[in-house]
């Protein structure tokens, strides 16, 4: 069973998200909070499998209380909800350590689908999405000349694994392409993110598309 944490101002949106992912047999919403503050309450209390955080919110907003799970350690995988996707705000929550986003006009069944991904721990975030997200960035050339430098610190290899990381490859796909076994793609991306000090694979994969190793 799929247990999710539900954060979002709205009521009406609260209860939709609880009706749709009730109707799959393997997921259950397990609470419900209004604010961030909340928010981390709950996820202290339940243990959820998956978090789906607004961002904006009375109180505590959602990229702080984003932060200050990931910070706290052994965050479950936490998927924003946004009404648009090149919203910069989503860019500024998965800098903080979101592990993707859905926007809330998703179809039931990809919903439904998109939180058994993110439970598997699988980023929730295709290129097309990262794409318009980096290109509605205010930062510019800073942040593109900030994550090349970050790159500069990888050898060859682990660059290649990060453009894997930024096409939203998995770990087998990365090994075939690269003619490697999946247990050591696996050692590449741990020595990657911890290079880049990076929480998770979304992390890493927008500093590929910042740096430019992802094709436009």
């Amino acid at each position: 069973m799929v247990r999710v944490v539900v954060v979002d101002d709205e009521a009406m949106v609260c209860g939709f998200l609880r009706t749709i992912l009730g109707s799959a047999a393997d997921i259950e919403v397990v609470a419900e909070a209004h604010d961030g503050a909340a928010g981390i309450e709950a996820v202290q209390r339940h243990r959820p499998d998956v978090v789906l955080m607004d961002l904006r919110m009375p109180g505590m907003d959602g990229i702080t209380a984003i932060d200050r799970l990931v910070r706290g350690g052994q965050a479950p995988p936490i998927v924003v909800l946004t009404t648009f996707d090149a919203d910069q705000y989503v860019l500024r929550a998965l800098r903080a350590g979101a592990t993707g986003f859905l926007v809330k006009s998703t179809p039931p069944d990809e919903l439904i689908g998109l939180v058994r991904v993110a439970a598997e721990g699988h980023t929730v975030l295709s290129p097309a999405a990262a794409r318009r997200l980096i290109a509605a960035s205010t930062e510019g050339l800073s942040a593109r000349d900030r994550a090349r430098d970050r790159v500069a610190r990888l050898t060859e290899r682990e660059t290649e694994v990060l453009a894997g990381l930024g096409e939203g490859l998995s770990n087998a796909r990365i090994a075939a392409r690269l003619h490697l076994s999946e247990a050591t793609v696996k050692g590449y991306v741990s020595r990657t993110l911890d290079k880049l000090e990076c929480a998770n694979r979304t992390q890493a994969g927008l500093i590929a598309h910042e740096a430019g190793l992802v094709e436009p």
